[in-house]
């Protein structure tokens, strides 16, 4: 998800009549638990070299701690038991995990929360959809490991110039870079003497959609994977809204002081599963393969 800075983020899309609520994102899973609606992935064998790079305190425990904002399918959300994390998200990072002969605890988190947590020891990683940019390298180390844009949407059949939203009201998840996005649009609006946007910011992706499709916002902006899963998820109440444009990677969130050591675990994790086909079948479960890339990075210049 393009977040703001200490946390990045896109949409949940579930289905309008489900609405997701926060409450539900007190519980966290084992990677045992990832099954999600389609076939599981296969697992990933260990290698012991990557292994060997792990820290002596993670590699003792023998699991990773997760810090995730499950609110933002198909990255990262709740399955039907309103319990277990799923999405492409954790498939992909429980394959990472299991090259480096770890598993993994996802532990949901508000977005905003979860860099904090990382930097003082409470999760060993924030996997959220992090949209890597300056601010977010100053604070910690980041793993890129797919690429998503901005995506607009809107109720189906309605007329919507996302370039003209000047006296809208827009859904948005808050602490993502898509505020940052309206709040530059407005200042343009006001500067021009038209109306401001009112930007309604929401703590969890599904309210924002579900905002849009209630009529209460008359359209939302989110990353584009976390977008077209929304749109496709309800059933064709909403429909996307001109291109994706700001297209950045994601990055896996580590301590600062980590580059060298689990970032460079991480790093080589991630080009060992696109070498063997394993980071490619996850994006295509998901249907986010458009998002795939073929050089993870520490620390990528952006």
């Amino acid at each position: 998800m393009f977040r703001t800075s200490p946390g990045r983020r896109a949409i949940l899309g579930l289905a309008v009549a489900v609405a997701l609520t926060t409450s539900m994102a007190a519980c966290g899973s084992e990677s045992g638990d990832d099954s999600g609606t389609a076939a599981p992935v296969s697992s990933a064998s260990a290698d012991t070299g990557l292994a060997d790079k792990v820290p002596a305190d993670i590699k003792s425990a023998g699991k990773l701690i997760i810090g995730t904002d499950s609110t933002y399918a198909p990255s990262e959300f709740l399955d039907a038991d309103g319990k277990t994390v799923i999405g492409f998200d954790v498939d992909l990072f429980n394959a990472v995990g299991q090259k480096l002969g770890l598993t993994t605890e996802w532990q949901s988190a508000s977005f905003d929360s979860i860099i904090p947590g990382v930097a003082t020891k409470k999760y060993n990683v924030g996997v959220s959809s992090f949209t890597i940019n300056a601010s977010r390298l100053k604070e910690a180390t980041m793993v890129s490991y797919f690429q998503a844009g901005t995506q607009w949407a809107a109720k189906a059949g309605a007329t919507v110039n996302a370039d003209d939203v000047c006296g809208k009201k827009i859904a948005v998840q808050t602490a993502t870079v898509q505020v940052d996005d309206l709040t530059a649009r407005s200042k343009k609006c006001t500067d021009a003497g038209k109306a401001k946007i009112t930007i309604d910011q929401y703590q969890a992706q599904s309210d924002a959609t579900n905002a849009v499709v209630t009529g209460k916002d008359e359209a939302m902006l989110a990353d584009s994977p976390v977008c077209a899963y929304a749109v496709k998820q309800t059933n064709g109440q909403l429909a996307l809204v001109g291109d994706i444009y700001d297209s950045a990677p994601y990055g896996y969130v580590l301590p600062k002081d980590q580059a060298d050591t689990m970032g460079a675990a991480i790093q080589g994790a991630l080009k060992a599963l696109i070498e063997d086909g394993t980071y490619k079948t996850v994006l295509a479960k998901w249907g986010v393969d458009a998002g795939g890339i073929t050089d993870p990075a520490v620390n990528p210049t952006v």
